[in-house]
């Protein structure tokens, strides 16, 4: 099985404020994203990932978010299958971003 990498949200943050082009992949459900959206993220729920993965770059560095990271985990392994070599899921997911990175994002 391919390793998938990690990042935690502040290293996320960092990132984005330093203006990384990191492709951020919401995978979280419409009402999920409507309490708590991610700044600049695409949304593409994770059960609609496989018909949907030509709208996704695997050459572009990408962080998979979710709510608690286990959802984007699993996507961010199914990507790594599908020959996505730069896929890293945001550990902690939205919730942990609230947490670590911007206090501003609502919890839920």
């Amino acid at each position: 099985m391919p390793d998938i990498g990690a990042i935690e949200p502040a290293a996320l943050k960092a990132r984005l404020d330093r203006g990384d082009r990191i492709f951020i992949l919401d995978v979280r459900e419409p009402f999920e994203i409507s309490v708590a959206p991610f700044p600049g993220a695409s949304h593409i729920p994770m059960g609609d990932i496989p018909s949907r993965l030509t709208e996704l770059d695997p050459d572009r560095e990408t962080v998979v978010v979710c709510h608690h990271g286990v959802r984007s985990a699993q996507v961010a392994m199914y990507l790594a299958r599908q020959g996505f070599e730069h896929v890293l899921n945001l550990t902690g997911g939205i919730d942990a971003w609230s947490e670590d990175a911007d206090p501003s994002t609502p919890r839920y």
